[in-house]
């Protein structure tokens, strides 16, 4: 009767044991499930090959044209005179080139506030000029190259570009 008695209160610790184990398991691997951050999503405006130097950017392959027939006429050659560097518009005195380097883009304010109008925007990796800076060394007054556009943006979203 007494290993009876054993047989049974053992029985039911170990019962409980495996219970407890088990459920200690499974809280762990779903745990350890959740502490895995999601992939980055990638969009259609991203460029990974700026941003991350392990994705190789692959080149797409030229499409097949039909066989060039030889020119007649002489290629024109370029003069000595009109290189690329010349084209490059000489900057006012105590501006400078830089690059916008925030990730999403800058906003473009017509006053060096947060809640001043927003003018426009500049992309990622986009060359720009600084033309001025406020008095606090907040804000700068920029020019984007490719458009033109000229606004206020934060002074820690910019690089200077050496030339």
């Amino acid at each position: 009767m007494f290993s009876g008695i054993l047989k049974f209160i053992l029985g039911i610790f170990l019962a409980i044991a495996v219970l407890l184990g088990s459920g200690v398991a499974v809280a762990l691997y779903f745990m350890n499930r959740t502490a895995i951050p999601p992939t980055k999503p990638i969009y259609a405006n991203d460029s990974p090959a700026l941003k991350d130097p392990n994705i190789k950017q692959t080149k797409a392959e030229p499409t097949p044209t039909s066989p060039a027939k030889p020119e007649t006429s002489p290629t024109p050659t370029p003069t000595p005179s009109a290189s690329p560097t010349e084209t490059a518009e000489p900057l006012p005195p105590g501006t400078y080139r830089g690059r916008i380097t925030w990730p999403q883009g800058v906003s473009l304010r017509s006053e060096p506030t947060q809640d001043s109008q927003r003018v426009g925007g500049a992309g990622f990796n986009e060359n720009i000029i600084v033309l001025e800076e406020n008095q606090d060394k907040v804000w700068i007054k920029i020019r984007v190259e490719s458009t033109k556009l000229e606004g206020w943006t934060k002074i820690g979203n910019i690089q200077r570009v050496d030339e």
